[in-house]
């Protein structure tokens, strides 16, 4: 049985590979602070792309309103969070803070039986 932390390093594995097959450089993955992390920082076409992941193992139908989609988890205090990291990685990395950026949330379903994932790209959520 696969633990939490082992579950979300396989989902960013996933998700690493997939932007790259979409053309992304990786620059960084889980840059972290004392109030958050961010789990992958991207560039592509001179600009940069902020991901969290959001890794399930278990695929259900998403057009299903009782089921819970995992994008739902960032809000509130976790957009404000990524935010403030977003505004820390700009400025540590001399892009500065009218840098143009985008941020998205990867959903990533894994099937453990079958060693399968399947991606689903929430592209440019605002926070």
């Amino acid at each position: 049985m696969l633990h939490t932390r082992d579950l979300g390093m396989i989902g960013e594995d996933v998700s690493c590979t997939f932007l790259k097959r979409h053309g992304f450089e990786i620059v960084a993955r889980n840059y972290q602070k004392k109030w958050g992390e961010i789990d992958i920082i991207a560039r592509k076409g001179g600009v940069t792309h902020f991901f969290e992941v959001k890794s399930v193992t278990s695929v259900h139908d998403e057009r299903s309103r009782d089921v819970h989609r995992p994008e739902d988890n960032v809000h509130g205090l976790k957009g404000r969070h990524i935010g403030r990291m977003i505004e820390t990685y700009l400025s540590e990395s001399r892009l500065g803070l009218d840098a143009e950026f985008y941020f998205h949330v990867l959903c990533v379903y894994m099937d453990l039986e079958t060693r399968r994932a399947r991606v689903k790209w929430v592209k440019n959520v605002i926070l």
